[in-house]
């Protein structure tokens, strides 16, 4: 399956997007969170698989119904790797590349009643000697399977621990007032033959082994977006607003 677009669409490079970009690899742009965020602020894409919090901080998007990265317990590839006990937390370096998970980890924090000042990490290289990091996607797995001095605090499975529900990482932002509904059946597509080919994903990408590869998308990661992760949407609206991370907007769901 090949697909040309003539829709602009944006995309994390991560081994967790695969599956959603099936077929439509030589069309998209490839960037970081961060970066997809701020391109569809400035309308230079039109849908962008980007973090939750994007969608949920700003009242401009609609979230493609039925598709998502997230996790029920452990995610394996978004932590808080410390060499120190949680409760002494006094600043935590993250991954630029991140936004829901910075906003994820405030709240568990905050949860246990824990403010720490948040810091750019300067880069990849430097985490090992960091008390307390935050890392997200390939190079946090890359981190977690080296050999490493640090507890992980796995952001998946505290979300669970805390709610018992499901949690939402990634989803496709639409520009909202814009006619996409070819756009809409290319994504939901895109999608379709991802799991189709699942195991052939499995198999043939270059990251990591391919046991691994398995573990992660059959345990770690999930692509569905049902009544439970829009729970767990709605929960973590209520928790970003009782710390003061919002002003916080209802998700707004497009078929």
């Amino acid at each position: 399956m090949e697909t040309k677009t003539q829709f602009r669409i944006g995309s994390v490079s991560y081994l967790n997007a695969v599956p959603l970009t099936r077929g439509m690899e030589n069309e998209i742009t490839f960037a970081t969170p961060a970066r997809l965020a701020a391109m569809l602020r400035r309308d230079e894409l039109d849908a962008a698989l980007v973090s939750v919090t994007e969608v949920l901080l700003h009242d401009r998007y609609d979230i493609l119904d039925g598709v998502a990265i997230a996790s029920l317990g452990e995610v394996y590839s978004v932590f808080l790797a410390h060499k120190k006990p949680l409760a002494e937390a006094q600043e935590v370096f993250c991954d630029t590349a991140s936004l829901t998970s910075v906003n994820l980890l405030k709240v568990l924090l905050a949860e246990r009643g824990l403010k720490p000042e948040f810091k750019p990490l300067e880069n990849y290289a430097a985490a090992s000697e960091k008390d307390f990091v935050l890392l997200i996607g390939d190079a946090a797995i890359e981190f977690q399977r080296a050999p490493h001095a640090h507890a992980i605090f796995d952001l998946g499975t505290a979300w669970r621990e805390l709610t018992n529900l499901p949690f939402v990482y990634a989803v496709w932002a639409l520009r909202r007032g814009v006619e996409n509904r070819e756009l809409r059946v290319e994504l939901r597509s895109s999608k379709r033959f991802g799991m189709a080919t699942l195991d052939q994903i499995i198999a043939t990408r270059p990251e990591f082994d391919e046991d691994f590869r398995r573990d992660y998308f059959e345990w770690h990661i999930h692509y569905h977006l049902a009544e439970d992760e829009k729970r767990a949407l709605a929960k973590f609206c209520e928790l970003l607003r009782k710390h003061g991370l919002g002003p916080v907007f209802e998700p707004q769901f497009v078929n």
